[in-house]
């Protein structure tokens, strides 16, 4: 029966000490408190860049990110990794990020580039736009080399955005226009999130316009429009 158990209950893979001894310290990490004011949290916003667009069979193969206090960015708090690829991405995938055959095969080694996201991150709040790939790109990632079940939610800011500001925007590049906020190297991870992160700091300074004062009162809009969105698509 042991085949059974790894099935429902999978191992932890196998970490040098060193490495899973930093995987336990993050673990160890206190969860922040929910009803944290929004002027005192932080967040980190990320954006990843991957082999393919299938979530379940394509591979990470960058992640990017940005650190906001309150609503602050923090340009010295951010986050560039590329994890060290066995077998290159193909060149049509290549031409969209720019992460070419040597970068790939010269990057991190995938467990230590993902514990270094971990510490990075610590245990603050994560944010995305069209959060879901990100996070199962992420926590296959951290299955897959870490043995990590990661489950974090990610605030998402293509719920978010148009709870705040009612209109029909739909893609990031659609509200980057809107409010005039700059791409530098669009499909680059880093630069992906930092222009993310500015469309999350005009969406918490309309959020306090609001009088919206907690993280959870964030998450609650954000959940709520979701499920207006999928009520609405189920009905059309």
């Amino acid at each position: 029966m042991n085949w059974l158990a790894d099935l429902i209950f999978p191992r932890r893979a196998a970490l040098a000490p060193n490495l899973a001894q930093s995987l336990n310290e993050w673990i160890a990490l206190p969860e922040p408190d929910a009803h944290e004011a929004l002027a005192q949290a932080r967040w980190v916003v990320v954006d990843v860049e991957s082999s393919g667009l299938d979530m379940r069979r394509d591979r990470l193969i960058s992640i990017g990110a940005v650190a906001v206090q309150g609503e602050t960015i923090s340009f010295a708090d951010s986050f560039d990794i590329v994890l060290k690829q066995d077998a290159v991405s193909p060149t049509d995938n290549i031409l969209v990020h720019g992460i070419g055959n040597a970068a790939q095969r010269e990057g991190a080694p995938p467990a230590e580039a993902l514990l270094r996201f971990l510490h990075y991150l610590g245990k603050s709040r994560l944010v995305a736009y069209h959060a879901a790939f990100d996070e199962a790109m992420i926590g296959r990632a951290m299955q897959t080399y870490l043995g990590l079940k990661f489950k974090r939610h990610a605030l998402d800011l293509a719920y978010l955005a148009p709870a705040l500001f009612p209109s029909k925007q739909r893609s990031l590049d659609d509200w980057l226009t809107h409010f005039g906020i700059p791409t530098f190297a669009r499909h680059n991870a880093l630069s992906d999130a930092y222009s993310t992160a500015q469309l999350f700091q005009v969406s918490l300074k309309q959020a306090s316009l609001q009088r919206l004062q907690t993280c959870v009162q964030l998450n609650h809009l954000e959940r709520a429009f979701y499920e207006l969105s999928r009520m609405e698509s189920s009905a059309s």
